[in-house]
């Protein structure tokens, strides 16, 4: 849920031409990384040395140390985690003595028929290249388990080549239904990954996901991660995001206009091809909201009428809004009740990035800009929302008020949507926000919901003592949630926390990776740090956010314990 979480919050372009790929599900781009390498071990270099002499070591040293790691927690870091998993330890430590670990065992657009052997956690399918080629995994997109398939390899990393996807020769009809696929662009755009699969088992798929980050990136024992749960899913599986951001390159010189003003040959606006920074054009988007479709087009025919006078490419904006204003929403307006009533339920179309938006959650209501964050899956936040508030107060919890939670802090808390839905259970909210936006708009938001300034403040936190607002509250009946970037928290903060000590944490995350990385940290801090007390992980949950995607958010939620009695 945090910070980017959204096809649209967060970009990292690599440079190299087959590939644009960005953090999420990232407008009609796959969730992952620009490829980056892995050094490789020492241990290969040195035998090396040994046995060719001091020249040959130092060239192959040099060649070496063009590898560079790829971003920890990044899906390329992902997805390597899973190759050694496939290939095996013994497979890549050969590989490595035998300096072939970068050497691919074949050139680029080789077309191989594989057997795909597994998904990925970014929803790629991972093939072992058939013999008489040595262990080499290729990655493939929206390719199943069990299927075998043409590919035809455009780019090599660390034991492994990304492939495109030619046909499915033999599909997998236990998983595969091609029939349930409503995007005539599926398999071209980027942006969705599962849409073939039946809706049980994309939740499946991503429950997975976070079984697997627990398993790499956790470091903890298996006893200290519960099972986790079922994945909760979105309301909607289509017609769900609320904004999108089509885009188009700088138009080249030779496209001419065409004289009816319609789209001229080889101009394209729309998303991102799978595996490249070209763009595809694209007139509808099934998943986004009937009102973003309606108005792409008149958009999109703008665009053309006018593209040559564009000097640069453009990343548009289209934001569901609600019809009525805040002024409206306070009755500051001349609209009576039943006029309100009507309008709230119409929605319209903003497409200025400093536009306003009005988002209903539940009986809550959310004013902000139309370029800042905010969740795109407004079908799934009251169920979200609802389960960290049972979460926090248990059903089995003891029915006595004297251990009821009272006191909420909601770190990282944005435009307040936590900090305003939780309000109603508790005596005292405050959110806590690094950025001077967000604490403007939560503040708004609480004024425009009617809550008491005495009930509800936020607050603009320093990074080095975030948790100095809030040194007054209750430790054993204060609730904190944290809801940080996909970056994660860090070891700083984690401190902090370990140092307020409340009694029960809520981690919400669009980065289950960085997540299961803090979560170890928080318990192993915990157990060396407090004295006779210690947190313990409680329950790990996906969340749908993105259907026909392969992302997931997770909601991990920890309690504090006496060091005796767990």
């Amino acid at each position: 849920m945090s910070r980017p979480s959204t096809p649209e919050e967060a970009r990292h372009v690599d440079k190299r031409p087959r590939l644009d790929l960005e953090e999420d599900v990232v407008d009609g781009t796959p969730d992952v990384q620009p490829e980056t390498t892995v050094e490789a071990t020492p241990a290969g270099a040195a035998r090396e040395k040994a046995a060719k002499g001091p020249k040959k070591a130092s060239k192959r040293k040099a060649r070496k140390q063009k590898h560079t790691p790829p971003e920890p927690y990044s899906s390329e870091h992902v997805i390597w985690l899973e190759i050694q998993e496939l290939l095996g330890e013994s497979v890549i430590k050969a590989a490595e003595e035998d300096d072939r670990d970068w050497t691919a065992p074949f050139e680029n657009k080789t077309e191989l028929e594989l057997t795909v052997s597994a998904l990925s956690s970014t929803g790629e399918s991972l093939s072992v290249a058939p013999a008489p080629y040595p262990p080499w995994v290729i990655i493939t997109p929206t390719a199943l388990p069990g299927e075998t398939i043409r590919a035809r390899v455009y780019r090599h990393g660390r034991l492994s080549s990304h492939a495109d996807l030619i046909e499915v020769i033999k599909p997998n009809p236990e998983l595969r239904d091609d029939t349930r696929v409503k995007c005539q662009y599926f398999t071209k755009c980027g942006g969705c990954q599962y849409q073939m699969l039946s809706y049980d088992t994309q939740l499946d798929l991503k429950r997975n996901v976070i079984v697997k980050a627990y398993r790499n990136f956790s470091d903890l024992p298996s006893s200290s991660v519960p099972t986790i749960q079922p994945t909760i899913g979105s309301p909607l599986q289509y017609g769900y995001r609320t904004k999108i951001t089509p885009h188009f390159d700088r138009p080249l010189k030779k496209l001419q206009a065409q004289a009816d003003g319609s789209k001229p040959d080889g101009f394209n606006v729309g998303f991102n091809r799978v595996g490249t920074r070209h763009v595809l054009d694209i007139e509808e988007c099934p998943i986004a909201t009937p009102v973003l479709n309606e108005t792409l087009g008149p958009v999109r025919e703008n665009i053309f009428k006018k593209f040559a006078t564009y000097k640069k490419g453009v990343s548009l904006l289209l934001r569901e809004s609600l019809a009525v204003s805040a002024k409206d929403v306070l009755g500051e307006s001349s609209l009576g009740p039943e006029e309100l009533a009507t309008a709230i339920e119409q929605k319209i179309c903003v497409t200025d990035h400093k536009g306003t938006i009005l988002e209903r959650v539940g009986d809550k209501f959310f004013e902000y800009t139309a370029g800042s964050f905010f969740q795109n899956n407004n079908s799934v936040l009251v169920p979200l929302t609802s389960y960290v508030r049972d979460a926090v107060f248990p059903a089995d919890a003891p029915p006595d008020a004297q251990h009821r939670p009272t006191h909420l802090v909601d770190a990282y808390c944005g435009s307040g949507l936590f900090s305003i839905m939780l309000e109603p259970h508790f005596g005292v909210v405050r959110g806590i926000e690094l950025s001077a936006e967000g604490i403007r708009a939560s503040r708004a938001n609480a004024t425009l919901n009617a809550i008491p300034a005495e009930k509800i403040s936020f607050l603009e936190g320093d990074a080095a003592n975030i948790f100095a607002t809030v040194q007054d509250f209750p430790r054993d009946r204060t609730v904190l949630i944290i809801d940080p970037p996909r970056k994660g928290s860090d070891e700083k903060f984690i401190g902090q926390l370990i140092g307020f000590a409340c009694q029960t944490v809520v981690y919400v995350s669009c980065n289950v990776h960085t997540q299961a990385r803090d979560v170890g940290m928080i318990l192993r801090k915990s157990e060396a740090e407090m004295q006779g007390k210690k947190y313990v992980l409680e329950s790990v949950r996906g969340f749908d956010l993105f259907p026909q995607t392969a992302h997931v958010e997770s909601v991990a939620v920890l309690r504090l314990v006496d060091v005796a009695q767990s």
